[in-house]
């Protein structure tokens, strides 16, 4: 190889980086300003560092054969800086591409106007300057893995002023006088999800998390009925359980007997007539007359949308769904007893065969499932992200390349592509999707079909995948709802 090719990749990298340098203050101001989330096929670009811009990039290069450059996408940030654009989700690089799909005919700035004009003109800074008094309360009720991962994608969407205000935990009293440091701390360092991307600090006089200026009131309570939220200037909060003690609507209803509480959302599966919601499957059905809702399980919520899809599309008969799914903190470290059955055999140093509701829950959020699938678990000693292997028998005959290309452009373009992702590398595993926002990742590698049998193998990042679920129904809850831009390609 010449130096003289030498030089030019690394000037050309050098490029690269001063461009994606001078990309990160429109993005941020765009998300504080407008609440403009800004993205590049999917992949989220607010608080990214140069290297997450670029690599956003790059990612393109795997479902539009050719890279992104940013050299495309920059100009169309420019052009969204200077419209004053009302609340969104813009993803930067399908508009990118749409206009050179189109030829690049007329001027980019009219193209991308037109684009988005549903919102130009829609920013109201004086409204902006008053949110504050329009911000949702959210209450966790609950500290675990759940909780903690839904404090940091409420407090990491505050930065925009989301409308969704986190303003109180409630926990048991843990009875130690470190109580409040030892909870700040499990959420400043995480050994799978790594550390807090930001500052948190303790007021240990009025009981409070302060994280990245969220003042968050910790409320010690041995009942959800028991609880004045109003005196902490709390009212008509969503509260979120995610302590799975209560799951029916008696149980969850004692939270609406404290004051300041409006609805309830549940993150397990619901039981009696509490609706169980996959956000993008059935969450039309969420009504104001709903005080408790379910967000289902992780892999119902993994699932269902792929098994829609590819009903919708060949028509699903019957099927089996295995899910190899990491350890819980409901087994045990080392052997001993537990109610349940063999989950009392070490997680650490077994594979556990046990059940799933995960099958049957399908159905609930997707009728037509109803009584077509069998399921199965086994629990693996890996502490996050887990697979669902659905077998499944079609009513018509199809390709792997069919099958694949067609789960692809859905994680694309379709009103599901939040939901449903799709790699194609050969060589990734569980590790690599610590961290998936998607309900389930399609690994188009693995994918087997014979005819009209198909096997489909998704991976979900059972704790940041579903909690991105549950914040996605709560912003419905909460009518907090944005439009996504481009609508088409």
């Amino acid at each position: 190889m010449s130096k003289d090719i030498k030089d030019t990749c690394f000037a050309e990298w050098k490029d690269r980086e001063t461009i994606a340098e001078a990309m990160i203050p429109l993005i941020g101001r765009l998300y504080r300003r407008n609440n403009i989330v800004t993205s590049v096929y999917g992949r989220a670009i607010i608080n990214q560092s140069v290297i997450g811009i670029l690599k956003a990039h790059r990612f393109v290069r795997q479902v539009e054969v050719t890279e992104m450059s940013v050299r495309d996408t920059f100009p169309v940030l420019q052009i969204l800086d200077s419209l004053n654009l009302g609340h969104a989700h813009i993803d930067i690089g399908k508009l990118a591409v749409k206009y050179k799909k189109q030829g690049g005919s007329g001027s980019l700035e009219d193209f991308v106007k037109a684009e988005v004009a549903p919102v130009v003109d829609k920013f109201d800074a004086e409204d902006a300057h008053n949110k504050g008094e329009e911000t949702k309360d959210i209450v966790l009720y609950g500290f675990g893995r759940i909780g903690r991962l839904l404090t940091r994608i409420l407090v990491e969407k505050a930065g925009g002023g989301n409308n969704l205000r986190l303003r109180a935990i409630v926990v048991r009293d843990g009875g130690a006088d470190n109580d409040l440091e030892k909870r700040a701390s499990l959420l400043r360092r995480d050994s799978v999800h790594g550390p807090f991307n930001g500052t948190i600090s303790v007021d240990s006089e009025n009981k409070a998390l302060i994280v990245n200026g969220n003042y968050i009131q910790v409320i010690y309570s041995d009942g959800p009925d028991k609880v004045d939220y109003t005196k902490y200037g709390i009212s008509r909060a969503i509260v979120i359980d995610n302590t799975g003690k209560w799951r029916d609507e008696k149980g969850l209803g004692l939270h609406l007997q404290s004051k300041g509480v409006s609805r309830v959302l549940l993150t397990a599966p619901g039981k009696g007539d509490i609706k169980n919601i996959v956000y993008g499957i059935n969450n039309d059905l969420i009504t104001d007359a709903d005080k408790i809702v379910s967000a289902a399980s992780c892999t119902t919520n993994a699932i269902t949308p792929v098994l829609k899809v590819v009903h919708d599309k060949f028509g699903v008969v019957s099927g089996h769904v295995e899910t190899v799914h990491a350890y819980t903190n409901d087994q045990n470290l080392i052997d001993n007893y537990h109610k349940g059955t063999r989950r009392g055999r070490s997680a650490a140093l077994n594979m556990v065969l046990t059940e799933t509701g995960a099958a049957s829950a399908v159905a609930k959020a997707l009728p037509e499932m109803a009584g077509r699938l069998t399921g199965n678990a086994i629990r693996v000693p890996t502490p996050n992200v887990s697979m669902a292997i659905l077998n499944l028998n079609l009513a018509k005959e199809t390709s792997r390349e069919a099958l694949n290309d067609f789960l692809r452009d859905v994680s694309l373009h379709s009103d599901l592509r939040r939901q449903i992702d799709f790699t194609n590398s050969p060589e990734v595993v569980s590790s690599d999707f610590v961290g998936s926002r998607h309900a389930g990742i399609v690994d188009a590698q693995a994918t087997i079909v014979s005819g009209n049998r198909a096997v489909l193998y998704v991976w979900y990042d059972n704790e940041a995948g579903y909690s991105a679920q549950v914040v996605r129904v709560v912003n419905q809850m909460a009518g907090v709802n944005y439009p996504s831009f481009p609508q088409s390609m």
